[in-house]
């Protein structure tokens, strides 16, 4: 019997498959953990839910008589000489010898079965030979051309494979994955392209991309998902969620419909509901009843232990974490330049060439007192003429940005915004395998998500400001909406719920995107950049190029 441990280092025969068909595609999901279900991979899984099931039975290698026949389907066998593991989707055997059957959804090529599949079915002839039977070749079922080929396991064919599988050993033990394809036409169908962005990190690298495709959607077919009312419950029926509010009806939403729960105050979840969230990696987002992120739950830490090993190094080493915080205060600082260029009546030329003059400097901050600095004088200066972006016809006054707890309506705006703003960040540092606690620009603080208010840090005026100045200036909002206690000003909850929409508005829109040319949600942004400054922090890019727009 084989140990847990050894078996942990077995590698799956669907594993080379992959790795044949691109290394990258093997690193992403078998070393890192990556995985994502597109139409082809949910077509793969229907084709094999017949013959994953085990049916049959499979006599031992030296039971196995001529004259016996074999029919046996989910065979799970391992090899632990070659590292290897496989569950074969069908074997059949007569005359003292066995082949596996290998079900594909797809078609073959133009001379028959593609190279990645005759690999994958060596893999399990050698596992079988390896277990005591006698296997000369192999089955490959094409289920959409319903097409069988027969694939003997000669020299070369084996020795193609066990190359492979040294390859592999090798890859596994790097700590970079394996470049992107080049203009691959592999790249379009691939399940994790938009985990790999295969040209974004060629163009960064420079690796001679002249355009960069689209190749992930522009926006993201789920959408998060509000509880606002307290002392509604969050259930789960079937595929669904199910929220109940008090005197009301109960309400549905598919699971497959949500990119994440956010719960604000006294809002119950259930356990079913609450294990179908995390299992499916969906993230629930705790709010307090005042807007702010409590907590963030969900599924177990990714597998991806060298990132976020990578990530604390980077944290610990002021000079790396400097070169990180540089782009990111670049960007917000060139963000917020556009921002008062675009709106502000009077266009204020002086203030916008000094906000142009402060970003060129925190690009050159030779420390982090220093960059700090910088930052907080670009803010001020760009505060201060926050409100002559908003309409003369509001009643609203602001004078300067303040918090814990905002003063007046335009700051408890701004500060629900940037909350929204915070879980969003939070969710795409989690999805890229980051630790959203662990920054490098914002200091680490006890239930301080870091990493995410580092990445928010660029979108703060392009998304949250944005945001506040659109349901003031259209009057979406107006005095009634707030309540005021001492000093302490706050939003009723019928003027959260239409800040949440004009936030999910703005997070729909499409941008062109600066480095890269295709148009893309706010939201999808979010994603790419969260990956990208993974890249950065894995080593694979050597700086991160925040999105500032012109």
């Amino acid at each position: 019997m084989m140990s847990p441990t050894d078996a942990s280092d077995l590698i799956p025969a669907r594993m080379v498959n992959e790795f044949v068909y691109c290394p990258r595609l093997f690193y992403l999901e078998w070393v890192q953990g990556d995985f994502a279900h597109s139409a082809d991979t949910l077509e793969g899984a229907a084709v094999h839910r017949r013959v994953d099931r085990e049916q049959g039975p499979l006599p031992d290698a030296g039971e196995l008589e001529a004259e016996d026949r074999v029919a046996a389907r989910g065979v799970l066998l391992s090899a632990p000489k070659l590292g290897l593991i496989a569950r074969i989707d069908l074997l059949e055997g007569g005359e003292g010898r066995v082949r596996p059957v290998d079900y594909k959804k797809g078609a073959p090529g133009r001379e028959g079965p593609w190279e990645p599949d005759r690999v994958q079915l060596c893999v399990q002839g050698l596992i079988l030979r390896e277990n005591g039977y006698r296997c000369d070749e192999g089955v490959v079922y094409y289920a959409t051309s319903r097409q069988r080929f027969t694939v003997p396991f000669d020299p070369g064919l084996i020795r193609r494979t066990l190359d492979t599988v040294q390859e592999i050993r090798h890859a596994i033990a790097s700590p970079l994955p394996p470049p992107p394809l080049v203009d691959s036409p592999k790249c379009p169908r691939c399940s994790l392209v938009g985990i790999c962005l295969p040209d974004e990190v060629n163009l960064l690298r420079g690796a001679g991309t002249d355009e960069v495709r689209r190749l992930v959607p522009a926006r993201d077919d789920a959408a998060p998902l509000y509880v606002m009312s307290q002392g509604a419950t969050v259930g789960k029926t079937g595929e669904r969620l199910v929220v109940r509010r008090p005197g009301e009806d109960p309400s549905f939403a598919r699971l497959i419909d949500i990119s994440g729960l956010s719960v604000f105050g006294n809002v119950q979840i259930s356990a079913q509901a609450l294990r179908a969230l995390s299992t499916r990696g969906i993230p629930i987002l705790h709010f307090t009843y005042g807007g702010w992120l409590a907590a963030v739950t969900t599924g177990p830490a990714q597998r991806n232990v060298v990132l976020r090993m990578a990530q604390y190094k980077m944290a610990s080493r002021a000079r790396t974490a400097l070169l990180v915080s540089r782009a990111i205060v670049f960007g917000k600082i060139r963000n917020q330049r556009t921002i008062l260029r675009r709106n502000h009546r009077d266009r204020p030329e002086g203030a916008i060439g000094e906000l142009g003059r402060l970003a060129k400097a925190a690009y050159a901050a030779q420390s982090q007192e220093r960059l700090l600095g910088i930052e907080g004088t670009a803010a001020r200066i760009y505060f201060t003429l926050f409100g002559g972006m908003l309409r003369p016809s509001m009643s609203f006054d602001f004078t300067e940005r303040n918090r814990r707890p905002p003063t007046d309506p335009v700051n408890a705006l701004l500060s629900f915004a940037y909350a929204l703003l915070t879980k969003d960040c939070t969710a795409a540092c989690v999805a890229a395998g980051l630790d959203p606690y662990i920054g490098c620009f914002h200091q680490l603080r006890y239930g301080r998500p870091s990493l995410a208010l580092d990445l928010a840090e660029e979108f703060r005026p392009l998304i949250a400001d944005s945001v506040v100045l659109t349901v003031v200036n259209t009057g979406m909002v107006t005095d009634s909406d707030f309540i005021h206690r001492g000093p302490a000003c706050a939003l009723r909850e019928e003027a959260r719920r239409r800040l949440i929409e004009a936030y999910e508005a703005r997070m729909e829109t499409l941008i062109r995107h600066p480095l890269f040319g295709y148009s893309i949600s706010y939201r999808r942004v979010l994603e790419v950049q969260a990956r990208l400054l993974a890249r950065v922090i894995a080593g694979e890019l050597r700086e991160y190029r925040p999105l500032a727009t012109r």
